[in-house]
């Protein structure tokens, strides 16, 4: 598997250097342009990061990893590993190459890149001060990895999902609620009227969650080898 490639936006407002960072994780078939509009409706000090993913399944469309379509997708778990391997090497040299805050990392995953996004965030939380999963779930086979409660209780997640979402169904949002509630990790939970997708009163919940942690920065141990 190759490397990530990504599509960096600098802050709106204020300086690269020691900027908070916002890492957008797509959703199967998507790129590195799918979520930017998104930009615009968040925090403008954030710099963007929108990460690719690494396989290539169509034209313009890439996963993190296959998924065959049953009743439940099932993920190729192999590549769901490599993946999340990649973006943790990655995170670290985003820090290092743009002068990022390593406090204030943050991803914001829709639907596979949601899924990613967690395998991440759980598995190295000391990278991670704040996830937001948009219509996703967790893998079961991604649990091996997490860390301990100790901590998982140093980062802070945003989880949403749609009551009528069709591909991932709203079961799977209330089981990442249970499951985050069992891992002792800090998180906010919101369930929306809409399906497979992103909403404008979604979007205006996630700012605002991003805000208030901006203000209230989240300590973390600086990652080895920065």
């Amino acid at each position: 598997m190759t490397a990530l490639t990504y599509e960096l936006r600098p802050p709106r407002s204020g300086p690269m250097q020691g900027a908070p960072v916002l890492v957008l994780l797509h959703g199967v078939g998507g790129n590195e342009r799918n979520l930017l509009a998104l930009v615009d409706a968040l925090d403008p000090r954030f710099a963007v990061v929108s990460v690719r993913g690494p396989l290539q399944i169509g034209p313009d469309g890439f996963a993190f990893f296959n998924v065959r379509f049953t009743p439940e997708p099932v993920p190729n778990p192999d590549e769901a590993e490599a993946s999340r391997v990649a973006l943790i090497t990655l995170l670290p040299r985003l820090v290092r190459e743009h002068g990022f805050n390593p406090a204030q990392v943050f991803l914001l995953g829709f639907s596979q890149g949601a899924i990613i996004g967690a395998s991440v965030t759980l598995s190295r939380p000391e990278l991670v001060a704040g996830l937001v999963m948009l219509s996703r779930r967790i893998l079961p086979e991604a649990r091996p990895n997490f860390a301990s409660t100790k901590q998982l209780q140093q980062t802070n997640v945003f989880v949403a999902h749609g009551v009528h979402d069709a591909k991932l169904g709203i079961h799977h949002g209330r089981a990442s609620q249970v499951l985050l509630t069992d891992l002792g990790v800090p998180f906010t939970y919101r369930e929306y009227e809409m399906a497979h997708e992103i909403t404008g009163p979604e979007l205006v919940d996630v700012n605002t969650w991003l805000v208030d942690l901006l203000a209230s920065p989240v300590l973390l141990e600086v990652p080895v080898e920065l």
